[in-house]
């Protein structure tokens, strides 16, 4: 029902910016919980940062200060702010969508493919 495509990612050096945007398309974006997941090489895909349909945000603690997540239910898009860029950030960035999205992905229903950030030292 609900059909979502990331975009903005490639290869940065430290300390630089991308944001990453979601454009979601079916079902009603305003009511969903929009949540922002990375994946690394060897390691489990993990909350980055999550929006309700109020404008509520929720960060994971590494990247509190340098990530802004937000969202335009008029446009039907979601956005990751990335500021300050670290190598340790470096892997595939998803967007995600669900009614009642939790903490972990296994809560979110639909999901895009997923773009890749890269991060050189």
């Amino acid at each position: 029902q609900v059909q979502l495509v990331e975009s903005g990612g490639g290869l940065v050096q430290a300390g630089g910016s991308l944001r990453l945007s979601c454009a979601a398309s079916g079902g009603t974006f305003s009511r969903y919980i929009m949540g922002w997941f990375r994946q690394a090489p060897g390691m489990e895909r993990a909350l980055v940062a999550r929006i309700t349909w109020s404008g509520s945000t929720l960060y994971t603690n590494s990247v509190k200060g340098r990530f802004t997540v937000s969202r335009d239910n008029g446009k039907r898009t979601v956005y990751l702010q990335m500021n300050s860029l670290k190598p340790e950030d470096t892997a595939v960035y998803f967007c995600a969508a669900d009614q009642g999205g939790g903490l972990s992905s296994s809560s979110y229903r639909y999901w895009g493919q997923g773009t890749q950030v890269s991060v050189s030292s």
